[in-house]
């Protein structure tokens, strides 16, 4: 069994180049994602999707990192910046935005393994003797040190991090992978209906998570013979994957928590799963614990002030029950129950806001009820307005109501100008 100490994790990690694919649009997310790449988008009160991976790779010892974007890529470039860009080149750390720029073909990134492999002079630079491939849109804390040493010892020339869910869960949603008693992966199918259960536990089956690491040689080999393959779509779950399985070893790994209790990870690509991902930040002891000092979530932030709450009438009173707040907010003489809100957010006298995901710099005016709403960053909610009572009205509005009813609120929807808040 291989060397599971501290120092020797460290010297894999060192030897670990990681890739974040972030150029996803997230067209499930609709609106949401009309201005910004789906890791760009805010979750948790202060945070941006792209802050979860990328603060798994700094806390687990991971420290030269590409970030591959694409789709309307503004805003997570401008985070990626201003919050990621202060790493030391010269001391073996670096965070690198890598946009898609043509380097071995007319096309812009055609597939998860064609990102990759537009990169490939990019990593061989870095003289990594690991390549860790890393989705960019996934809500979850993971170390991937101890990914990196099951690799190591398994043999395994690529190991895919899987996460066991029950198979009705899993079923036409994720990647599903089949197992030996050794975790060796002898099968796969891409969304299965009727997916392969766990070895010994028939309810239960492995997803994958869509993060990989593969000894680096290896992963050139594969990825130069599957750009010379016709008809391939260039993507490591439908090509690369099941082409590789039956004359390599290829392990899974399955994801722990980091920290303790039941392991979390969500992908937040609808608008019910983005608002009951952010929902789930209010309770009292949450799933995914954001004030975990051992594991933190880094991201950039501006200066504000404490969040405020004013007036203590007997009808207009300031408060927030079971909800989070953030820095720069007022809530001026109204209640929010089981909210969160983002930066910079004003709620104004005489409303009740309830089960809301507010994100920055939203405005709400007086006499306002809102319920079960997700608000989308810099809307100005007119005096009086109502949402999330009645879904027809909501509709006729212009508003979005998703299939668990939750009403999705844009600037456009309610005839406001964009302005300088587009790209945000």
């Amino acid at each position: 069994m291989a060397d599971q100490s501290p120092r020797y994790i460290s010297n894999l990690t060192r030897d670990t180049y990681a890739l974040i694919l972030a150029g996803g649009r997230g067209s499930r997310l609709h609106e949401l994602t009309t201005w910004r790449a789906k890791p760009a988008l805010y979750f948790g009160g202060k945070f941006r999707i792209i802050d979860f991976p990328l603060s798994n790779c700094i806390n687990s010892g991971i420290r030269r990192v590409g970030v591959v974007t694409q789709y309307k890529s503004h805003s997570l470039i401008r985070h990626l910046v201003r919050g990621w860009g202060h790493f030391k080149k010269e001391l073996g750390e670096s965070v690198e935005i890598l946009p898609a720029s043509q380097r071995f073909s007319d096309s812009w990134y055609e597939g998860t393994a064609d990102a990759v492999f537009q990169n490939i002079d990019i990593i061989r630079d870095e003289l990594p003797k690991y390549v860790m491939i890393l989705s960019g849109d996934h809500i979850y804390r993971m170390d991937y040190g101890t990914m990196l040493a099951r690799h190591v010892e398994s043999g395994a020339k690529m190991t895919v991090s899987c996460m066991s869910v029950p198979i009705e869960e899993a079923a036409g949603s994720f990647g599903v992978m089949s197992v030996d008693e050794n975790f060796r992966i002898n099968g796969f199918a891409e969304k299965p209906e009727n997916p392969a259960p766990l070895p010994g536990d028939d309810s239960r089956c492995l997803a994958s998570m869509g993060n990989y690491v593969f000894d680096t040689e290896f992963l050139f080999e594969q990825l130069r013979r599957d750009a010379e393959t016709s008809g391939s779509q260039r993507d490591f779950g439908k090509d690369i994957i099941p082409s590789i399985i039956k004359d390599h070893p290829v392990y899974a790994f399955e994801f722990e928590s980091t920290g303790g209790g039941d392991a979390y990870w969500r992908d937040v690509g609808t608008i019910d799963s983005f608002w009951e991902a952010n929902m789930e930040m209010v309770a009292p002891v949450p799933q995914l614990n954001l004030y975990d000092q051992k594991w933190p979530i880094w991201t950039y932030q501006e200066q504000l002030p404490p969040a405020k709450f004013v007036w203590e009438d007997h009808d207009r009173r300031g408060e927030a029950i079971n909800s989070v707040v953030s820095g720069g907010c007022i809530i001026s003489g109204s209640t929010l129950r089981g909210t969160i809100c983002f930066s910079n957010v004003r709620v104004h006298s005489y409303g009740l806001i309830e089960d809301a995901v507010i994100l920055p710099d939203v405005e709400i005016m007086r006499h306002c009820k809102l319920r079960k709403v997700l608000l989308d960053r810099g809307c100005v909610i007119p005096e009086g307005t109502v949402i999330g009572y009645n879904h027809d009205d909501d509709r006729a509005r212009g508003f979005r109501v998703s299939e668990k009813g939750v009403v999705l609120v844009t600037r456009e929807m309610l005839g406001q100008p964009v302005g300088g808040l587009s790209t945000n």
